[in-house]
C-alpha cells in the first residue's frame, strides 16, 4: 500500500470518529443543538406594547355641539325727554337690578311735579271754601231761606271740586313716574354692552337707545338631540333630573353643570333632531350669548365599563375593533361596541371580558394568528 492511500484511509477514520462523537453527543443531550435556532427565531417577533382593560364606573353621556343663549337680553331706551347728564356704570360692567345706569337732566320734570302739587293745594284750599259753603246752605235750605237751585248749585260745586282734586292727584303721580323715568335703572341683574349715546346728548323717550343689558346668571344653552337619541333622553326625564355638562372651546375653562328644562314639542322635518335647552347657573358669568361650547347629557352610570386607550381601537368593514394578545404571545382581534370616549380612553359596552392584554401599538403591522413579544408598559 502506498503512502498515499494510507494517509487517506486515515484521514477518512479520523473523519468517521468525529461524526460518531457528535452523534454520541446529540443523543446523550437532546435539545441542544435546536435550542439556537428556536432562541433566534424569539428574538426575531415583534415587541408590542400591551396594557390591561381598565374596569371602573363611569357616566353614560350623550356629546353635542351647542350654543349659549341669554334668558334675558334687551336695549335699553330713555322714556324720559332730555339731555343724558350721566352715565352712571362703564361700558361693560356687571350689574344689579336696580343699580342707576343713566341720568337725564330732570329740571322740567321736577318743574313739572311741583306745578302739580301746587295746583293740588290750591284746588283743595277752594274743595274746603266750596264744602263750608254747601253746609251753610243745607241749613238755610231747611228752613227755606234759600232757594233750592242755589242750593243745588252749590251742591254741583263741590262735586266739581273733588273731582279737580282726583285730576290733580293723578298728575302728581304722573309727574313722579315721569321724574323717576329720568334714572334709568337696570331691570335685572347682568351685564353692560357698549354705551350708545354720549353723555351731553338731547334724548327722546321711547326711541333714542342707550345700551344693551343681556342676563349672564343663569343662561341657556341650546342644542339638537337627533331622533336616536331622542327616545334615551326622554326615558331618563321620565325618572327625574337629567344633568348636563357644558365645556368650553377656551383652553383651560373648566366645565359647568346644569340640567335639562326643555325639549320642544317636535322634530325639525329637514334635520332630523329636535331643540333642547339646558340650563346652566354660569355664577362667574364665563359663557357668553352667541359663544359655541359642547354640552354631555348625562343619562346615568355603567358600574362596571371596560375602558381601553383610543389608540388601541381599530376600525374595519365590520366595525371598531382591538388586538388581544394572549399568554402564548399569539394576536387575536376582537370585534367591539363602543359606548362612548372617556378622556384618552372609550368604554366599550361589548366584545371584551375585562381579562384581555390590549396591544396599544405596531398595529399596522400585526394580525390575527402573529406570534408577538409584549411588552406591558
Amino acid at each position: 500500500m502506498t503512502f498515499r492511500n494510507q494517509a487517506l484511509l486515515s484521514f477518512t477514520a479520523l473523519a468517521i470518529g468525529a461524526l460518531a462523537v457528535l452523534g454520541l453527543q446529540t443523543f446523550i443531550k437532546p435539545g441542544v443543538a435546536d435550542a439556537a435556532p428556536v432562541a433566534a427565531a424569539a428574538a426575531q417577533l415583534m415587541p408590542v406594547p400591551v396594557t390591561s382593560v381598565q374596569i371602573r364606573s363611569v357616566p353614560v353621556r350623550l356629546t353635542y355641539p351647542a350654543r349659549v343663549d341669554a334668558i334675558q337680553e334687551l336695549t335699553i331706551q330713555a322714556k324720559a325727554t332730555g339731555f343724558l347728564i350721566e352715565q352712571a356704570v362703564s361700558d361693560g360692567s356687571n350689574v344689579k337690578q336696580g343699580e342707576l345706569l343713566y341720568r337725564i337732566d330732570a329740571r322740567d320734570t321736577q318743574a313739572r311735579l311741583d306745578q302739580a302739587r301746587a295746583q293740588l293745594e290750591r284746588d283743595t284750599a277752594s274743595l274746603d271754601y266750596l264744602r263750608s259753603n254747601y253746609d251753610r246752605g243745607s241749613q238755610l235750605a231747611k228752613i227755606g231761606a234759600l232757594a233750592k237751585d242755589s242750593f243745588d248749585q252749590r251742591s254741583s260745586l263741590v262735586k266739581q271740586a273733588e273731582a279737580a282734586l282726583t285730576i290733580d292727584q293723578a298728575a302728581i303721580r304722573n309727574a313722579e313716574l315721569n321724574l323717576e323715568d329720568t334714572s334709568i335703572r337696570a331691570p335685572f341683574t347682568g351685564r353692560l354692552g357698549r354705551n350708545k349715546v354720549a353723555t351731553g346728548a338731547y334724548v327722546n323717550g321711547g326711541t333714542t337707545a342707550l345700551n344693551t343689558l343681556v342676563q349672564l346668571s343663569p343662561i341657556y344653552v341650546t342644542f339638537n338631540p337627533n331622533e336616536r337619541d331622542l327616545s334615551r333622553i326622554q326615558t331618563a326625564l321620565r325618572a327625574g333630573d337629567v344633568p348636563v355638562e357644558v365645556s368650553s372651546t377656551v383652553e383651560g375653562s373648566q366645565p359647568q353643570t346644569g340640567k335639562l328644562t326643555f325639549l320642544d314639542n317636535a322634530l325639525d322635518r329637514t334635520t332630523g333632531t329636535i331643540s333642547a335647552r339646558a340650563v346652566i347657573e354660569n355664577a362667574e358669568g364665563a359663557l357668553l350669548p352667541g359663544q359655541y361650547v359642547r354640552v354631555r347629557v348625562v343619562l346615568g352610570r355603567i358600574d362596571d365599563a371596560k375602558l381601553v386607550p383610543q389608540t388601541a381601537v381599530g376600525s374595519s368593514q365590520l366595525g371598531k375593533f382591538v388586538y388581544t394578545v394572549d399568554d402564548g404571545g399569539v394576536v387575536a382581534q376582537k370585534l367591539i361596541v363602543v359606548e362612548q370616549a372617556e378622556g384618552e380612553h372609550v368604554a366599550v359596552r361589548s366584545g371584551l371580558t375585562g381579562s384581555e392584554k390590549i396591544i396599544t401599538g405596531n398595529l399596522q403591522k400585526i394580525g390575527p394568528g402573529l406570534h408577538v413579544a409584549p411588552m406591558p408598559h
